[in-house]
């Protein structure tokens, strides 16, 4: 019988990858044991104008090696090595903050960072949250009130 290898459109392969990555985190894991800890497989989905207002825009990521949508990923995989998972920890909600709106832009990330789970969503509301954006722009999410 002849093998037949499965071609996926540009930008496609990531998601997939994301896919069974999630999955096989959702199984428990087990699948990822010959992967290593060190996998990062990230889909970011940004809304300009906020949730209910026009459509997002989506981006994936990969590292080791760097590739997916994201412009620039091995700069993004620099960066994500370097800060790790604090990168995607919220605001604790004890925490004051100043109330300066910075915007209506929504980022959610979700994935697995160094074969860690996350589901993590950004936005712009107020002083912390505008703090935790900027952390990660423009390297993984667009600068303020820019769609690329």
């Amino acid at each position: 019988m002849r093998a037949t290898r499965r071609v996926y459109p540009e930008g496609m392969r990531g998601i997939v990858l994301l896919a069974l990555a999630v999955a096989a985190l959702a199984a428990g894991g087990s699948a990822l044991a010959g992967v290593g800890s060190g996998i990062t497989l990230l889909r970011i989905t940004y809304w300009e104008k906020g949730i209910d207002a026009g459509e997002p825009v989506r981006w994936t990521l990969r590292c080791d090696p760097p590739g997916g949508t994201l412009p620039r990923p091995a700069v993004a995989c620099r960066r994500i090595a370097a800060g790790g998972l604090r990168l995607f920890v919220p605001i604790p909600s004890d925490m004051a903050c100043t109330q300066i709106y910075g915007g209506p832009q929504v980022a959610r990330v979700a994935g697995v960072v160094f074969g860690r789970r996350v589901w993590v969503t950004f936005n712009r509301q107020d002083g912390c949250e505008i703090a935790r954006w900027n952390r990660v722009s423009p390297w993984l999410l667009p600068p303020a009130g820019v769609a690329s």
